[in-house]
């Protein structure tokens, strides 16, 4: 699927000879994994009771009694309405195959409908058949994600722009069409396994970072583990690795089927885990003395209009491209971490010397205490941008969408990178001088009511994500209630 890359002296376009190795991933080079469309759309079984061309059942022959048809709302709650294949066969053959859903969908958090949504009116679910997968979590059961659609135009537009996987799709054509440049994303996920959760969380052992005790031979926590990388196998997921932090790691797809992928990937967790007695949670922090868990993002910058000359401020190290989107992560990332960081627990992460994201809007090479991780710097085949303000519990559309967002401003307004990489301290070890002298001047906000503030006084990100995405965006997360037993984080 992927070339590996030699470990050899390579010379390029960068002003020092530079060291590539690991594993090369392109835009035109990654699978998805997804069951292809020209296999769901062959010449129609004759059994099937359902007659007309272009159609057929595949999903048959792989054991699929159900489908469901998925979306994320904003509070980062996966939906579905569970189609039998039988029903699901007779949408494709509408013009638009979707099923119908009150536009409260959107706005609606448990029960309580948020101001500013109504009851009126009824959106369709359409179904997009590129992100079909096989459940490998739940046998007889296929799932695919769908597009939010007005029933009828309206100004002559059918999408809707409160949908996340609509907004993310346009803000990605967006970058394609009108800079050139596409990218890549991988997920890290960080999840606890729980043996109860009443009275009391406990989990099953304390042992502690890639310690192989934390999975010893015969515990249920390794067959969970187990079961989890190969039903991630089945559903066509490149899991790369996974150890006893506990972390599982994401091979990198465009932004969209990365973030689907993801949300597959969290259902998969919470199942297997359910299966085994055990819970599953992605809560932003159970212990006051753990760095606690996040779900920490990869991007690689990949122009499309030939290859991007080195930076003036760092030849050696970042592309022009890498250094205009690393800018404009440093200028928004504090406006987007409404978005990255969606519920007050969250901020217990924004801390300095735990291992997390520390509390300034800066980066470094290879560090670990800074919000945005510049790694393999010297390997331009594989270098990338690791953003660490983010955690479980926000929606991936949502969550890219910021960061993107961010990065295409810079891109688009060729901002200049004034912040410099922090060098071997964090930003909070820096004296104040010190600060000054790099650049950094940016605090990141240290709780969800001031990020709130942040993204709406933030005029363009607000003028690209979509006003009345952040205002309603915002009016929802204000309204979520905080996280309690039984809430699936």
């Amino acid at each position: 699927m992927n070339s590996i890359t030699e470990t050899i002296v390579h010379a390029n376009t960068l002003s020092s000879p530079t060291i590539d190795f690991g594993i090369r991933y392109a835009p035109t080079t990654v699978s998805t994994g997804t069951i292809a469309a020209d296999a769901i759309f062959a010449p129609m079984h004759t059994t099937t009771g359902v007659s007309g061309p272009g159609l057929s059942q595949p999903l048959e022959d792989l054991g699929v009694k159900f489908v469901r048809l998925q979306w994320v709302d904003f509070s980062n709650f996966i939906h579905c309405r569970v189609l039998t294949t039988s029903h699901f066969y007779k949408l494709l053959r509408a013009s638009r195959p979707s099923i119908t859903i009150g536009k409260v969908v959107l706005g609606i958090v448990f029960l309580t409908m948020v101001e500013g949504f109504s009851a009126a009116g009824e959106y369709v679910l359409v179904m997009d058949l590129a992100s079909v997968r096989v459940c490998g979590y739940a046998p007889g059961h296929a799932a695919l994600f769908g597009y939010f659609q007005e029933k009828y135009p309206i100004g002559g537009r059918l999408d809707v722009p409160l949908c996340p996987r609509t907004n993310l799709r346009r803000i990605i054509k967006y970058a394609a069409e009108g800079f050139k440049t596409e990218f890549l994303v991988g997920f890290e996920t960080e999840f606890i396994l729980l043996t109860t959760t009443k009275p009391g969380i406990h989990p099953p052992n304390n042992h502690g970072w890639s310690r192989t005790a934390g999975f010893a031979s015969g515990t249920t926590e390794l067959k969970v583990l187990e079961e989890i990388a190969d039903a991630l196998a089945i559903s066509g997921i490149e899991l790369q690795m996974f150890h006893s932090e506990v972390r599982s790691r994401h091979g990198p797809l465009p932004p969209l089927e990365a973030a689907d992928a993801l949300a597959h990937t969290r259902e998969t967790i919470y199942n297997i885990a359910s299966k085994h007695g055990m819970r599953a949670t992605f809560a932003p922090k159970l212990y006051a003395d753990s760095a606690g868990s996040g779900a920490h993002v990869h991007i690689s910058v990949h122009p499309t209009a030939g290859p991007s000359p080195p930076s003036e401020c760092h030849p050696s190290t970042l592309t022009t491209h890498e250094s205009r989107f690393l800018a404009g992560l440093m200028t928004h990332l504090p406006s987007i971490m409404a978005f990255t960081l969606p519920i007050p627990q969250s901020y217990a992460r924004v801390k300095d010397g735990i291992w997390s994201c520390g509390t300034w809007a800066c980066w470094g090479d290879e560090h670990k205490e800074v919000s945005v991780r510049l790694t393999n710097a010297y390997s331009p085949q594989t270098r990338h941008f690791e953003v660490r303000t983010v955690d479980g519990t926000a929606n991936p559309y949502l969550v890219l969408a910021g960061l993107i967002s961010a990065g295409i401003i810079g891109i688009r307004d060729q901002l200049d990178l004034t912040v410099e990489g922090c060098g071997d301290r964090s930003g909070a070890q820096l004296s104040e001088t010190e600060r000054a002298e790099k650049g950094i001047s940016k605090m990141l906000p240290l709780d969800v009511k001031s990020a709130r503030q942040y993204l709406l006084e933030d005029q363009k990100i607000g003028e690209l994500i979509g006003e009345e995405v952040v205002r309603k965006y915002v009016a929802l997360n204000k309204a979520s209630p905080p996280p309690v037993y039984g809430r699936r984080y």
